[in-house]
């Protein structure tokens, strides 16, 4: 690696810190260059403004990130309960996504530049399944989509109606993820 891409590389990480942190708003270019040990002009010459350099933290997290959960729309109980393992593993992508769609007030689903094409073919795979299967849930697989998007995020602190791990019978992730297959489940 180059002495140019290692310092892009800690520049992208010290942004996705301070964006899941902050937004876009509240994040700060000072404070990113000084956690990156790189010079501030090197932000701008590299993504051009602190929008661009959200845009990258942004594609590199929750675009590339999600495509990294394998989709199985034959076992959505299975594909929950891995979106679940990931999220846990990386908080920072669902912040990043809710920071998004307060802040430039779209949904990460209906982005172009992040998740059309990927979207596009979970549902005609949904569609697929749903006609090949006796028995599959009524919903349209948009909605079925969605809903296996909220319920695999339920424990994420960025959702609004998660309780307190301190007031759950259970803060197991175990449990948790065995929950959210189970509610899948069921839908289906």
């Amino acid at each position: 690696m180059s002495r140019a891409e290692a310092t892009k590389a800690r520049i992208l990480q010290a942004a996705t810190e301070e964006f899941a942190a902050y937004g876009i708003a509240g994040a700060r270019v000072d404070r990113i260059a000084k956690a990156a040990s790189a010079n501030k002009n090197l932000i701008y010459v590299y993504f051009c403004n602190k929008d661009g350099l959200f845009d990258a933290v942004f594609d590199a997290h929750v675009g590339r990130g999600l495509d990294m959960v394998p989709f199985t729309p034959d076992d959505l109980p299975d594909y929950a309960g891995r979106l679940f393992d990931f999220y846990q593993k990386h908080p920072e992508v669902l912040r990043l996504a809710t920071w998004h769609r307060l802040e430039r007030g779209t949904a990460v689903e209906r982005d172009p530049s992040v998740a059309e094409p990927t979207r596009n073919n979970k549902l005609a795979s949904l569609e697929a399944v749903r006609k090949d299967q006796v028995g599959t849930s009524g919903f349209a697989p948009a909605t079925l989509l969605t809903l296996v998007l909220a319920i695999a995020s339920a424990w994420s602190p960025t959702n609004a109606a998660s309780m307190p791990a301190t007031t759950l019978l259970t803060s197991d992730p175990a449990e948790c993820r065995s929950a959210i297959m189970e509610a899948v489940r069921r839908i289906l």
